[in-house]
């Protein structure tokens, strides 16, 4: 009896630990959230049931986050998704995301809800921690300061504007020419139209003059 009492007191501790650190998880990684957001809408209820050792555990999905107990929520008669496994297979598919390892587990319900409840598995892992826990102290410099790849791209669109730029100027430019040179020709034209007419009136008058003295 003492040893079922220290047993099931060492699993509510190893609990209550493992559910710390998924809460601290969804709070750092938003992919992790994003997987677990159909899951905690549907309020999906997961029985894992580990040998090596033997232990059964339920993990309840809500938007408080994932839930852990060593029973079956109340109001529920069954769960969702059963996960039969060894304990070494769980910790493996939780801290790696291979996607082989994941696939080893046996899960049993829903095709939809066993999907899910893999793509969640498979976001889990250590290495979504650190790089979670490097963005929130550190922040992510990639966002905050243009790489070199977008530096040289921003530099090839200046150079490329600046150049359609010349060009278009160079267009008015040779237009603005020609419509000068048009102008020319055309003030030109109107001297010599002008000076032809006042010759040909004297021209006419001188004409007319003669035959009215003859």
């Amino acid at each position: 009896m003492k040893r079922s009492t220290l047993s099931h007191s060492f699993l509510n501790v190893v609990l209550v630990f493992v559910e710390s650190s998924l809460t601290l998880l969804l709070r750092l990684d938003p992919e992790l959230r994003k997987a677990a957001y159909p899951l905690a809408k549907q309020e999906t209820v997961v029985c894992l049931r580990l040998y090596l050792p033997h232990v059964e555990v339920y993990a309840t999905f809500s938007n408080k986050g994932v839930l852990l107990d060593a029973n079956l929520p109340i109001g529920r008669t069954e769960p969702d998704v059963i996960i039969n496994a060894y304990s070494v297979q769980v910790i493996n598919a939780m801290t790696t995301h291979d996607s082989a390892t994941t696939d080893k587990l046996q899960m049993r319900g829903e095709a939809i809800q066993v999907k899910l409840v893999k793509q969640f598995i498979m976001q889990l892992g250590l290495g979504s921690l650190i790089q979670s826990l490097i963005k929130k102290f550190k922040g992510d410099k990639s966002k905050s300061k243009p790489n070199e790849t977008e530096l040289d791209q921003k530099r090839d669109d200046y150079k490329l504007r600046i150049k359609e730029q010349q060009t278009q100027i160079n267009t008015l430019t040779i237009k603005n020419r020609e419509l000068e040179t048009t102008a020319k020709e055309l003030q030109s034209k109107q001297k010599m139209l002008t000076v032809a007419t006042i010759i040909a009136a004297i021209i006419a008058v001188i004409l007319l003059v003669t035959l009215l003295v003859s």
